[in-house]
């Protein structure tokens, strides 16, 4: 059994004694029989009077809360509470597959159940509270860096697991038992305390939960006897170290000139806070040192330095749709204006309908009024429209207009998937063309690009009106524009054709105040041979990001539009 396994184990143990106290376990793996298996282990740990229940994707509120009950309330003619699934997981686990998909909104209901013990449901005429001891197992299933799990929930969690690199051998055998540590002196909760915020600051963790968990968790390794040293040093090993931003210094290093001394891979430069240490802290320490996973610091300095590609279908901005898309909770509306949601309409309705009800004897018929009708909410990406606005002015726009060209063509092969457009508007001589209207389509991208010429001056704040132009309309038609400029921001042609660089220059900031002003969503590709002040100072007035690419070609130059975007 490898020693990753064996603190797998662990902490299903500990967590099972006290899921509630624990908070649960963010669990990152990708399905298969190493997972399950570690959950089996969980579950036969667990008591029999704790239960284990399922998170569904999507899970609605009033099953994940509690709400009414529409048919007793409607058998009984009055409001009837039913309990929702956290409800009835008290003093168990709730599994919540795919947790790095969580929303926004369930991943806040899921942190104030923990924080409260209890869940409230104050909807549709009823006011319940309902115990919730609970604790969570969130399975992040996400490759690579594209999602990660909400940390405002996985901070309330004392534990974290990666069992992405063990196989089914390392899962078999028994652990080994390391040496009989020697009976350790018993710890004041105070100096516990203070040892663990020492250790949390030397390993980088900012969340004053993670000392708070750690505590915990040494006093469900003590039981109901007095905190020890060990029962400290496991939980700092066991919470801190999977949190660690950055490596603490080793006395060796405490002992090497500053000039030698090496930065860990995590570090932005900055001296480490583990300097005057306690003794008993420092033992702490190293002990965190030594419990870090080996790809832990590597991991977070590749997620900081290499941007992820979008992926599909996730790059326009959410839009409210009335009719199509995904459902997204309803709200009080005329089915004239959306579409009718029947079951929220009845619970609207079910609370009312003693005082409604006619004579006795009569027929029960469910009388529904105007002010009951709840219509669904749906949500939708919109479609995203990159907008190429392109210098093709001077000796070098041969150059540029072919790495465009190949961008333009490197986006649309992903535009069938995204549901994205390119569009492309060049700039030269006294004025701005639209030669590529929006389309996915690639060969009338190549047929637009081919026939066009060159040189001229730079009439920059034309370029800029025309792609701003476009951009509005784009939206106007519930699409997300994105202007991506390439120039090197010398302008020398004003709008009226006249030459002058001067009265150029200062009409290309007025048109790019106006890109700002609309809150339309800027890239500025600096294409000179060194980075230009003059296209810095235009990204600013842009709002835009400054991307200098003296010796971009296509690919890098998608890359930086997709990484930008």
């Amino acid at each position: 059994m490898s020693p990753a396994w064996a603190v797998a184990l662990r902490v299903a143990h500990l967590v099972a004694r006290d899921p509630h106290a624990c908070g649960g376990v963010l669990v990152r793996a990708g399905a298969g029989p190493v997972r399950d298996l570690w959950l089996d282990r969980l579950a036969g740990e667990l008591a029999p009077a704790r239960p284990v229940r399922r998170m569904p994707a999507g899970i609605a509120d009033d099953r994940l809360l509690g709400g009414l009950d529409l048919a007793a309330t409607l058998a009984a003619g009055r409001p009837v509470a039913q309990s929702g699934l956290l409800a009835d997981a008290d003093g168990g686990l709730v599994v919540v597959p795919m947790a790095e998909r969580l929303s926004p909104g369930t991943a806040a209901r899921l942190a104030a159940a923990l924080d409260a013990g209890e869940v409230r449901a104050e909807r549709d005429g009823l006011a319940a509270r309902t115990r919730t001891r609970i604790g969570l197992i969130l399975l992040d299933e996400g490759e690579g860096d594209d999602a990660a799990v909400p940390e405002a929930l996985a901070d309330r969690l004392a534990f974290r697991l990666d069992l992405t690199g063990l196989a089914w051998g390392d899962t078999q055998g028994a652990a080994t038992e390391g040496e009989p540590e020697p009976d350790d002196p018993d710890l004041e909760p105070d100096a516990a305390v203070a040892d663990l915020c020492a250790v949390a600051a030397a390993l980088g963790i900012a969340s004053l939960r993670a000392p708070l968990l750690a505590l915990r968790i040494a006093r469900l390794l003590a039981g109901h006897k007095a905190l020890r040293a060990r029962d400290v040093r496991e939980a700092a090993c066991l919470v801190l170290a999977p949190r660690a931003t950055r490596l603490p210094s080793s006395p060796e290093d405490a002992e090497a000139a500053p000039a030698d001394r090496p930065e860990s891979p995590a570090s932005d430069g900055t001296e480490s806070s583990d300097q005057g240490l306690e003794p008993g802290a420092e033992s702490l320490v190293e002990a965190a040192r030594a419990a870090i996973p080996p790809d832990l610091l590597a991991r977070l300095g590749a997620a900081g330095a290499a941007p992820s590609s979008p992926k599909a279908g996730r790059v326009g901005a959410v839009m409210q749709a009335p009719r199509s898309g995904r459902p997204a909770g309803t709200r009080p509306g005329s089915p004239r204006t959306g579409r009718l949601s029947l079951l929220p309409t009845l619970r609207a309705a079910a609370p009312w309908q003693r005082l409604r009800s006619g004579a006795e004897g009569a027929p029960r018929l469910i009388q529904v009024r105007s002010d009951d009708f709840r219509i669904t909410r749906f949500r939708q990406r919109s479609e995203t429209t990159t907008i190429f606005a392109v210098d093709a002015s001077g000796s070098a726009a041969l150059e540029r207009l072919a790495e465009a060209k190949g961008a333009v063509e490197l986006l649309l092969a992903e535009a069938y998937v995204r549901r994205d457009k390119v569009a492309l508007v060049a700039f030269r001589g006294t004025g701005a063309e639209i030669v590529l209207a929006p389309t996915r389509a690639l060969a009338r991208a190549r047929r637009g690009l081919s026939a066009l010429p060159g040189g001229g001056g730079t009439p920059l704040a034309s370029g800029l009106d025309a792609a701003g132009t476009l951009a509005r309309a784009v939206r106007r038609g519930g699409g997300t524009p994105v202007v991506v400029v390439l120039t090197d921001g010398r302008a020398n042609v004003a709008r009226s054709g006249a030459p002058g660089r001067v009265a150029a220059g200062a009409e290309a900031l007025i048109a790019a105040g106006l890109l700002r002003a609309d809150a339309i969503r800027t890239i500025l590709i600096d294409t000179a041979a060194r980075p230009q002040e003059t296209a810095r100072r235009l990204a600013e007035a842009m709002g835009a990001r400054y991307v200098p690419l003296p010796y971009a070609d296509a690919a890098a130059m998608s890359t930086a539009i997709r990484s930008a975007r």
